[in-house]
C-alpha cells in the first residue's frame, strides 16, 4: 500500500526544497550534521540506501512510475510522503530530467569512525582530495566489486552521498564502508603512523624513478594493503609519496603517462585486491 502520494501543485512549497533549490552543502549542513539530508537518484540506488538503514523522508516519483519500478520501494515505506507530477512538470525542478524517474531524500547516516573500518579491513582505500563527484563515485564502484574492504577520505574530497556520487557508484556508496578522516585520525598527519600502528603496508599510486610495477610479487605478500589515490590532474602530495612504503605504477604503452584516477583505482584494485596465496 502506497499512503501519502500528492500531487505537485505548488513548486515553492517548502516540502520541495531538498529537491529543487537547496544546494549540496546546504543539505549537508555542516554546523548540525545530525540533520544533514542526501538525495539517493534512481530505483537501484534507493534500495541499496534503504537496505544500508538509511531513512527515508520523502520521495519524488515521475507519475508513471507509481505503479512500476518504484512501487516495491514505495510499499516498503507507507509512512512517507510521496509527490508525484508528469514528467514535463517535474522537469521545472532543477536536474530532474537527468534522473532515472525517482528522487529519495533521506537522512545522512552517522558516519563510523576511521580506527573502526580500519580495525575490520585488510584492503584498505585512501582518497587524498578527489574533488569530482563524479570521480568519486566510480572509485565506490570499483571498490566494492573488487574486494576493498572499505574507504577513508580526506576532507578535501567530494562527499560520497553527493547527489552525482552515489548515482554513479550505482549505490555501492551504502555497501562498502567509509568514513572521513578526523581530528583523533588526521591525514597525514596522524593518519600514516596509525595505519602502520594497525598493520597496514601504505602504497601510493604515482609515477616516480622508484616506483615498482602494480603486480610486483612483494606486494601480493603483504597482509594488509592501504592504496593511496589523490587528486585529479596533480596526484597525490609528494610528502604522502615520501612516507608510503612502496611507490606503485601502472605500467602503461603508447606512450600514455597515466589514467584518469578513477580508470587507475580499477586496475589498482583488480591487482592489489588479492590476498596472499590468491
Amino acid at each position: 500500500m502506497i499512503a501519502q502520494i500528492m500531487e505537485i501543485t505548488d513548486f515553492n512549497a517548502t516540502e520541495l526544497d531538498v529537491y529543487a533549490r537547496l544546494t549540496e552543502n546546504q543539505l549537508l549542513n555542516r554546523h548540525e550534521p545530525e540533520k544533514g539530508i542526501f538525495i539517493a537518484e534512481s530505483p537501484k540506488v534507493i534500495e541499496r540506501a534503504l537496505e544500508s538503514g538509511c531513512v527515508p523522508l520523502s520521495f519524488l516519483v515521475e507519475h508513471r512510475h507509481l505503479e512500476t519500478q518504484a512501487r516495491e520501494l514505495l510499499e516498503r515505506c507507507p509512512e512517507v510522503p510521496v509527490y508525484t507530477a508528469e514528467f514535463d512538470v517535474l522537469t521545472q525542478l532543477t536536474g530532474f530530467k537527468l534522473t532515472r524517474g525517482m528522487l529519495c531524500a533521506m537522512r545522512r547516516p552517522k558516519l563510523p569512525d576511521p580506527e573502526e573500518i580500519c580495525q575490520k579491513a585488510d584492503r584498505l582505500v585512501i582518497l587524498e582530495n578527489v574533488v569530482n563527484p563524479t570521480n568519486v563515485g566510480a572509485i565506490f564502484r570499483s571498490a566494492a566489486a573488487l574486494h576493498m574492504d572499505g574507504i577513508l577520505l580526506t576532507p578535501g574530497c567530494s562527499n560520497p552521498l553527493y547527489r552525482r556520487a552515489a548515482r554513479v557508484s550505482m549505490g555501492t556508496v551504502f555497501q562498502i564502508p567509509w568514513t572521513f578522516f578526523n581530528d583523533g585520525f588526521a591525514w597525514p598527519d596522524t593518519g600514516l603512523e596509525k595505519l602502520r600502528r594497525l598493520g597496514f603496508c601504505t602504497v601510493a599510486m604515482a609515477l616516480s624513478e622508484d616506483s615498482v610495477s602494480i603486480d610486483d610479487p612483494v606486494l601480493m605478500k603483504e597482509e594488509k594493503l592501504a592504496v593511496i589515490l589523490g587528486t585529479e590532474g596533480d596526484g597525490l602530495a609528494s610528502s604522502t609519496i615520501a612516507d608510503c612504503d612502496y611507490t606503485v605504477r601502472i605500467p602503461m604503452s603508447h606512450n600514455v603517462d597515466s589514467l584518469n584516477v578513477a580508470a587507475a583505482s580499477a586496475v589498482a584494485f583488480w591487482e592489489l585486491g588479492k590476498r596472499p596465496g590468491m
